[in-house]
């Protein structure tokens, strides 16, 4: 059964944390999680145990138990996450219009020339399939 977009759960920001570190080493334990996020700020691993099982309830993770050791998946994308966070944040803070938001971050930000370029190439992309 798929979920559309507004099934699919809210993380928080402690879940997010624990998704981004998901997304960037792949499978984990409670433990290898705990471990990264102590390296940050000291994280009690019943906290990082209790959070990643509210995950699996909210099927943000999945986890494989047929070992002793459980190791958690995350069950959602990072694509997906991302765009549904940011269109929640841009209808919020920028009453959904990027280009305010483009402008707001472009003239807060020392912008390198590669990611000038980064821009001019994805506006060129954007303007080719509207043509």
């Amino acid at each position: 059964m798929s979920m559309n977009k507004n099934q699919v759960p809210q993380p928080t920001e402690s879940e997010l944390e624990i998704l981004q570190l998901l997304w960037q080493n792949g499978k984990s334990t409670v433990r290898q999680i705990n471990d990264f996020l102590n390296s940050k700020r000291e994280v009690g691993y019943t906290t990082t145990l209790k959070l990643m099982q509210i995950m699996l309830e909210k099927k943000l993770v999945s986890r494989n138990d047929s070992q002793r050791t459980h190791i958690y998946t995350a069950a959602v994308s990072e694509r997906s996450t991302q765009k549904r966070l940011l269109e929640k944040f841009l209808d919020a803070t920028f009453r959904g219009s990027s280009t305010k938001l483009v402008m707001q971050a472009l003239g807060n930000h020392e912008t390198t020339q590669k990611e000038l370029d980064e821009i001019k190439e994805l506006i060129k992309k954007i303007e080719n399939k509207q043509k």
